[in-house]
């Protein structure tokens, strides 16, 4: 894919940025990132902020229109963003990973959030807004968050932020339109192993079983019955 990128100083949000973009009549369908040094009211996902100071860290949202995807199959999407970017970290540090379903990890902290919008027309896509945010070069942080960390934390030194988003879409190029859940299995932060979770019904150990085809949990419990989740039916307890 051939990207259209545009840096901005300040946005509330890149994802609303993009939504509300009008593209020009000679290029109506082609993929364009937007990326901002700040954002006055970045999103996690439901009502979740994200905190970032301003110029520290890389804040994008990709529009791109995937009709070659099912809307049956739209975690495609979220694979495929989440494998370009601990590609693009793994250059840097090592033990990146995947908390399910698209938080990036490293180690047992948080260093990158994803945050995806789809439009359907029919049974396919009709465009898609990918809004991401990593934690570069920001040296602390002062929310309530409980394990944020940053490249700057692991490694002491600066990263080029421009660079650091080439990389991530020519990766994310890489990735689309291939069969992806092998490689993003592999990928997935507690895939072997008993570890603590939590849902409606309480606490409980279980152990990575399966990730489906439209990115339900499978997870096997320590008695042998399996539970399937979809996403914020289910926490990890870390």
């Amino acid at each position: 894919m051939k990207w259209k990128i545009i840096h901005i100083a300040e946005t509330d949000s890149t994802n609303r940025w993009l939504r509300e973009y009008e593209p020009p009549t000679d290029a109506p369908g082609q993929p364009l990132v937007v990326w901002a040094d700040y954002q006055t009211a970045g999103k996690g996902q439901g009502t979740n902020r994200w905190e970032s100071e301003r110029d520290k860290n890389l804040l994008f949202s990709i529009l791109y229109h995937p009709l070659h995807i099912q809307a049956n199959r739209q975690f495609t999407i979220s694979m495929a963003i989440s494998l370009a970017i601990v590609d693009a970290l793994e250059q840097q540090i090592g033990d990146v990973c995947i908390k399910w379903p698209n938080d990036i990890y490293w180690r047992n902290a948080k260093i990158g959030g994803i945050l995806i919008e789809n439009r359907l027309l029919g049974q396919t896509i009709k465009d898609s807004v990918i809004g991401v945010g990593l934690n570069v070069n920001q040296r602390q942080f002062k929310s309530d968050a409980p394990n944020p960390i940053s490249l700057w934390q692991i490694h002491g030194h600066e990263t080029d932020r421009g660079a650091l988003l080439d990389t991530i879409l020519e990766r994310f190029t890489y990735y689309n339109n291939k069969e992806l859940r092998q490689q993003y299995v592999g990928k997935l932060y507690r895939r072997k192993g008993f570890h603590p979770y939590c849902d409606q019904d309480g606490t409980f150990m279980a152990e990575f079983k399966d990730v489906e085809d439209d990115g339900h949990l499978i997870l096997c419990r320590e008695d042998g019955s399996l539970s399937r989740y979809a996403f914020k039916e289910v926490q990890f307890i870390i």
